[in-house]
C-alpha cells in the first residue's frame, strides 16, 4: 500500500476528525501505512482518538472501500491529494487542523496568493455587485479568489473571478466533491473545475450537514492570506469563517454597509471589533503589501467602460473628480466650479455618459456610475 492510499483510507473513515488524524500521524512518525497496521493497544495511546475511531482503523477494510472510491473518483476526473504532495496547498499546512488530504477537481496547483470572499446567502444587489467586482479585480491582478460556492455572495465572488481574463478561483465544498450543492450552481461548478479547482476534504457521497459547513469554512480561510466578508447578519457561516481567519492569523476584512440593513450587521460588527474596513481592493492590497498594477481613480467603477482612465482628456478627468464624494451634479453647477462654459460641460458629460463614467438622473443631474450597480 502506498502512502497516498493510506492517507485516502484514513481520510475516509468515519468517527475520526482532522485533529485526531494529525495527532495519530504524529504519534506514528508521520507514516500513514504504520497507522493502518497498528494494533488496538498502540492506537489507544493516541490522545483524543475515541474507541469508535480505534474500531474504524482496526477494521478499516470493512469500513472503507478504497478500490470503489478510486474508481468513482477516476470517473469524475478527481484526484486525492495528500499532505505530502506538492499539489497540496502549502498555506493550508499552517493551520491547527489541516486535512490530511483533499479531493481536487481541476488542474490548478494553488500557486497564487489567495483571498477569500464570503458572505450571506441572502444578499442585496449592492452585496452581489461588491462580491462580483472584488472577485473580478482581485483575480485580474493575479490573486486566486477562494470561496464556498454557496448561494449569494460566494456565487458572485466566483463569477467575478471568472470574469477576469486569466482569472483564477477555487471552490471549497461542504460536502463530497461529487455532490453539487447548491444544485443550481452546476454550471459554475463545471467551469471552476475546468479553469481553477473544486476541492473537498470529505469522501465521495458525503452530504452537507451542520458539521461539514464549519469544517469547510476553516479551509476557505486556511487556504487564503485574507478573508473579505461582504454581507452578513450577526450570525452565520461567514462570521464563522472570519473567526477561523482570526485564529489562523489571516487578515480579516469587512465591507461596511447601511446601519439599518440586516445584511450589514455582521460586517459592521467585525469592523467595530477590529477588522479592516474595506472600501476598495486597493485597501486590501496595500495592507497585504502587494504591488498594485492597475491605475486606480478614486471614483466608482462599473467595469463596463468603453475606455480606460488613461484615455480621458484633462477636462474629463477634472469633471469626474467632482463626483468623488458621491454627489449628484448638474451641468450649470459643474460649469461654475470648473469655470467652463455650460455648453462645453454638457457635451463632456454626454461623452462621459457614453463611456460609462456617469449616468443621467431623472431630474437632469448626473452622478458617478457605481462599480456595484
Amino acid at each position: 500500500m502506498t502512502n497516498n492510499d493510506a492517507y485516502w483510507v484514513l481520510n475516509g473513515l468515519q468517527g475520526i476528525g482532522p485533529i485526531s488524524l494529525n495527532q495519530m500521524l504524529e504519534r506514528f512518525g508521520g507514516d500513514p501505512v504504520r497507522v493502518l497496521h497498528a494494533d488496538r493497544a498502540e492506537l489507544s495511546e493516541v490522545r483524543g482518538l475515541t474507541q469508535r475511531g480505534v474500531d474504524a482503523i482496526v477494521s478499516w477494510q470493512s469500513n472503507f472501500d478504497l478500490s470503489r472510491e478510486k474508481e468513482r473518483a477516476a470517473k469524475l476526473g478527481v484526484r486525492f491529494v495528500d499532505r505530502e504532495s506538492d499539489r497540496y496547498p502549502g498555506i493550508l499546512k499552517e493551520i491547527h487542523d489541516p486535512p490530511i488530504g483533499l479531493y481536487v477537481l481541476g488542474d490548478y496547483r494553488f500557486s497564487r496568493p489567495s483571498v477569500a470572499i464570503v458572505g450571506s446567502r441572502r444578499t442585496t444587489l449592492y452585496g452581489q455587485g461588491v462580491a462580483r467586482e472584488f472577485g473580478r479585480e482581485l483575480s485580474g491582478r493575479g490573486i486566486c479568489v477562494t470561496s464556498g460556492m454557496a448561494r449569494g455572495i460566494d456565487t458572485y465572488a466566483h463569477q467575478g473571478a471568472l470574469d477576469a481574463e486569466g482569472g483564477m478561483t477555487v471552490a471549497v465544498m461542504g460536502c463530497g466533491i461529487d455532490i453539487v450543492y447548491p444544485p443550481e450552481n452546476i454550471g459554475l461548478y463545471r467551469k471552476i473545475g475546468e479553469i481553477g479547482a473544486v476541492v473537498s476534504e470529505f469522501p465521495l457521497g458525503r452530504r452537507a450537514d451542520k458539521q461539514t459547513f464549519p469544517m469547510r469554512n476553516r479551509l476557505v480561510s486556511g487556504m487564503s492570506q485574507a478573508v473579505i466578508v461582504v454581507e452578513s447578519d450577526e450570525t452565520g457561516g461567514s462570521l464563522i469563517t472570519a473567526r477561523f481567519a482570526g485564529e489562523q492569523g489571516r487578515l480579516v476584512c469587512a465591507v461596511p454597509g447601511r446601519i439599518d440593513q440586516k445584511t450589514s450587521r455582521g460586517c459592521n460588527r467585525l469592523i467595530r471589533d477590529g477588522a479592516l474596513l474595506l472600501s476598495s481592493v486597493d485597501d486590501l492590497l496595500t495592507e497585504l503589501e502587494y504591488e498594485t498594477t492597475l491605475p486606480y481613480l478614486n471614483i466608482a467603477y462599473s467595469g463596463e467602460r468603453d475606455c480606460d482612465v488613461e484615455e480621458l482628456d484633462e477636462v474629463e478627468l477634472k469633471l469626474i473628480k467632482l463626483f468623488e464624494g458621491g454627489e449628484a451634479l448638474d451641468a450649470d453647477r459643474i460649469a461654475k466650479q470648473l469655470q467652463i462654459a455650460t455648453a462645453d460641460i454638457a457635451s463632456t458629460l454626454m461623452m462621459l455618459e457614453l463611456k460609462g463614467y456617469v449616468a443621467k438622473r431623472l431630474d437632469g443631474s448626473y452622478e458617478a456610475v457605481s462599480r456595484y450597480s
